[in-house]
């Protein structure tokens, strides 16, 4: 995956990946030199390394389910690189790779070359940098009325 993919892909909804933890269905909502910002329902914004994702699907009827509602003020952290976008999230609740043996929440305190850390509850976790496959800091926003809409309803019966 590249740059020039993904901003083809801006404003569309794709599935990251086929299947398996790191698997996600989201709307792209920028691409830059090495990474790409994806909008998910589960986890809110999540950021993806190009590196490491092995395929990017596109339903050619554009019928991938999605059911968040972007505001048009909606805002993010952006970066040059991953590593800036990491150096923003200092000091924030982050979760490092989706699934996995090697997922791993908590508060990321340092970012360094080749690894960062994170402190959670009474551990501290180094992460190497090439091994971060995507990191997410839970920025979402506001699922559509939908379902709450259904509810009232649902709930006006009894």
């Amino acid at each position: 995956m590249n740059r020039e993919l993904m901003n083809s892909l801006v404003n569309k909804v794709v599935k990251v990946d086929r299947g398996g933890p790191e698997s996600r269905v989201g709307k792209v909502l920028s691409a830059h030199s090495d990474y790409f910002v994806l909008l998910t329902e589960e986890d809110g914004v999540v950021y993806y390394k190009y590196q490491h994702v092995k395929s990017i699907t596109q339903n050619s009827k554009n019928e991938m389910p999605f059911k968040v509602k972007v505001p048009k003020d909606f805002k993010y952290i952006t970066g040059t690189d991953f590593r800036a976008v990491l150096n923003q999230l200092r000091h924030n609740w982050v979760k490092i790779n989706r699934g996995g043996p090697e997922s791993v929440e908590g508060v990321l305190e340092e970012v360094f070359d080749e690894y960062v850390t994170i402190v959670s509850d009474k551990e501290v976790i180094r992460s190497a940098m090439f091994h971060i496959r995507n990191v997410s800091y839970g920025l979402k926003p506001d699922k559509e009325k939908e379902k709450e809409h259904e509810n009232n309803q649902h709930n006006s019966l009894f």
